[in-house]
């Protein structure tokens, strides 16, 4: 009886746990964090430095980036690029989103194309401030934990990706509490 007992209780407990919710933000998860790297492409060298954190309580992962070129033949001074940015849930699409917010006045959303284990890509679905027809793709290569390569790329209308920059992040350090 008593056996019988522990059995039917065990079963019910089971039977009403819910299973853990499923991490939305897996995919880029691994960006939390301070990073800084070298980069290559149309504007020459340069350096980056980018954080990622989640915000409003993990609902979305913001992402701040400083890139500085070095001043290329007739110029004089660096180009240097920010931009802002947030990670969502599309929970209707069930698909990440990037929305990027840039110095230069553009506004990319891109959704999550391509999530493999050492590979995610971020398609644009549209760029505010540009004709209509171009396109953008970030691709993040996963090297280690602590660090990937970013590549970007842009479509002029009715043409394919060319590459424009490449940056490989290694993560900083975080200081011990």
């Amino acid at each position: 009886m008593w056996n019988a007992c522990v059995l039917a209780a065990l079963l019910t407990t089971s039977l009403v746990q819910v299973p853990p919710a499923e991490d939305r933000f897996a995919a880029v998860r691994f960006l939390e964090g301070r990073w800084k790297g070298t980069a290559t492409g149309e504007p020459g060298r340069g350096v980056s430095e980018r954080e990622y954190r989640f915000e409003m309580k993990g609902r979305y992962l913001s992402v701040k980036n400083r890139s500085t070129w070095e001043i290329v033949k007739g110029k004089t001074e660096p180009e240097i690029h920010e931009d802002w940015g947030m990670f969502s849930y599309d929970r209707n699409l069930k698909t990440l989103v990037l929305r990027q917010f840039h110095i230069e006045g553009f506004v990319n959303e891109y959704r999550l194309t391509d999530n493999t284990p050492d590979r995610r890509e971020f398609k644009t679905v549209q760029i505010e401030n540009l004709p209509p027809g171009f396109r953008a793709r970030e691709v993040y290569r996963i090297v280690s934990k602590d660090e990937f390569v970013e590549s970007f790329s842009i479509a002029e209308p009715g043409k394919e990706f060319q590459p424009y920059s490449e940056t490989r992040f290694r993560r900083e350090p975080t200081a011990a509490k």
